[in-house]
């Protein structure tokens, strides 16, 4: 946990052992794997080591790596958020999975992570599971979705009622259709026959606005990374907390809010969705919990005339 701080917000909602409290409602982090898995150069296409080098306090080594020859990596975590309500227990996104083939994505590629132990170690199993919200459909967001049965994909929350937007579902459906797709749309592809299609008995697909439960969680289109992505509002007590996907990859793009990452489809639109959620987390002094920052993983956005600032005290 980076205690160090780089902007306004507060320590009141961290508790410690990835847990945060929002009123009465528990958030907590469930890891399936965190270290220095990407090159900037190639995951950022307007990357500047200059930019870098101004962060550099903050940087390392939670944020990012440097070797002695000056090469980067920048840190990501692959986690999901587990939502207890007292009433509900909510997942969101679900990660990369078990046993599934995922070449040339070697790190991702036939994995046996701990994040099912992970789960249980909160006290809850995958019949506990009430809700598995995907903030979108990619690779790393839905692969424990399903899990390996006697040779099929089984759903991992048998008692889960899925959601996902009904745009993002159909854009993924499409592109499955497509012929010759590159590298990583081969992924998704294969991701979502194995992840997404064996659980649609169990999913709803929603459309626009929609509150999921009266006065304290509702999603929102978020579009630009993927055509369908959505964010999730949770309130409680005159709390709020924003768990955003991917709107934002890693902590540099809330200081440089026009860096889109290469996975970004829509770059546009990925720009503007990104301003405007850095902006309503200030207004708001919303707690934002990304799905792959590193060190910290959650705080707070504190707008400027300088630009954005970001504080990992959560």
């Amino acid at each position: 946990m980076t205690t160090a701080t780089h902007g306004s917000g507060g320590g009141q909602y961290f508790t410690g052992n990835n847990q945060w409290q929002l009123g009465k409602i528990k958030i907590t982090r469930i890891e399936e794997l965190i270290g220095p898995l990407f090159d900037p150069v190639t995951f950022f296409p307007d990357f500047d080591p200059a930019v870098f080098a101004a962060h550099r306090t903050w940087l390392y080594p939670d944020h990012a790596t440097s070797s002695a020859t000056g090469k980067h990596r920048i840190i990501a975590s692959m986690h999901s958020w587990l939502i207890e309500t007292g009433h509900h227990n909510i997942l969101i996104d679900t990660c990369i999975g078990n046993d599934k083939e995922r070449m040339p994505y070697r790190d991702w590629h036939q994995m046996n992570s701990p994040w099912m132990n992970n789960l249980r170690n909160t006290g809850l199993g995958p019949d506990d599971i009430d809700y598995v919200m995907c903030t979108h459909l990619h690779v790393d967001h839905v692969g424990w979705n399903t899990r390996l049965s006697d040779g099929q994909w089984v759903p991992t929350f048998p008692n889960a009622k899925y959601i996902f937007a009904k745009r993002e579902y159909e854009f993924w459906e499409a592109e499955r259709a497509s012929e010759d797709p590159e590298t990583f749309r081969a992924v998704n592809n294969q991701t979502f026959d194995d992840s997404v299609l064996p659980i649609m008995h169990l999913a709803e697909l929603i459309e626009g606005d929609t509150e999921l439960i009266a006065d304290l969680l509702s999603i929102h289109p978020a579009p630009g990374h993927t055509p369908g992505s959505i964010t999730i509002d949770l309130k409680d007590q005159g709390h709020q907390a924003i768990f955003s996907g991917d709107v934002c990859h890693h902590p540099i793009q809330v200081y440089e809010p026009h860096w889109n990452s290469a996975f970004c489809e829509l770059s546009d639109l990925a720009k503007a969705t990104r301003m405007n959620l850095l902006e309503t987390c200030s207004d708001k002094q919303a707690l934002l919990l990304p799905a792959h920052f590193g060190g910290g993983f959650a705080g707070f956005v504190t707008q400027s005339d300088a630009g954005f600032t970001f504080d990992f005290s959560g």
